[in-house]
């Protein structure tokens, strides 16, 4: 099996994130993960660091640049490709991604896969949340009409569950992009989509958190809808994508 590194970005995560460890370090295959942490004010960094004092498999990449899902993203996906990690993994810690779904997204990978999502709209996948009507809606057009401005062809374009080919991910412009929050996750996708890779979707039940807050705001909604759009944009008129400023 090639070596997997999953990168898990937190802010204030301590509640969820001894469940997560013990779940991803238990897994066969084994994987390696990395916690990038944006300086929680909640301990979560501590607590990353005493479980990585006990298990190599763990390490945390602390930041203390803007804080930002996004930025956090870049950073541990920029360090899977140092490091000569084969397969990089993405996930949330809030539990609401399950662990056990990891083996099957790097199976899918080595199976010829450049890129596995882990999809709530396929088949087989399931939404088991407590969301109101207006937050299901917002997340189920949001990745339709991600789908429409990328074409990429994923039914799930804003799930972060995913993994990645690490020879594919090296030619993402990551210096190019512009996005704070999840938006990123569009972005990359988009990417990819240029690039002609090889998209594949896994059926996953999502559910809510645990405990702990959602970062989720109308900043970064709003902030989704117009990097999608402008995405289309470049896309309908054979652009190149803008350069960060």
């Amino acid at each position: 099996m090639p070596r997997v590194l999953v990168v898990v970005p937190t802010y204030n995560e301590s509640e969820n994130l001894t469940g997560l460890a013990e779940r991803l370090l238990a897994l066969d295959p084994p994987v390696d993960v990395l916690v990038v942490d944006d300086a929680s004010p909640d301990g979560t960094g501590d607590l990353a660091d005493r479980i990585a004092a006990d298990e190599p498999r763990f390490r945390v990449l602390h930041r203390s640049g803007p804080r930002g899902y996004a930025a956090a993203s870049r950073e541990g996906l920029r360090r899977a490709l140092d490091d000569g990690y084969e397969l990089a993994c993405t996930m949330d810690a809030d539990l609401s991604h399950d662990p056990e779904v990891v083996p099957r997204l790097t199976a899918a990978v080595v199976a010829g896969a450049d890129l596995a999502i882990g999809s709530r709209y396929v088949e087989g996948g399931e939404l088991l949340v407590d969301w109101g009507p207006l937050r299901r809606a917002v997340s189920v057009s949001g990745s339709r009409y991600a789908r429409a401005m990328t074409g990429a062809g994923a039914r799930d374009c804003t799930s972060g569950f995913r993994c990645y080919r690490s020879s594919s991910l090296a030619a993402v412009p990551f210096e190019d992009m512009r996005s704070d929050g999840y938006s990123f996750l569009i972005e990359v996708l988009a990417a990819l989509a240029r690039a002609g890779a090889r998209v594949t979707e896994v059926p996953i039940k999502y559910v809510d958190r645990r405990a702990g807050a959602s970062k989720i705001s109308r900043r970064i909604v709003f902030e989704a809808l117009f990097v999608t759009t402008r995405l289309g944009i470049e896309r309908l008129l054979h652009l190149p994508s803008a350069p960060r400023a």
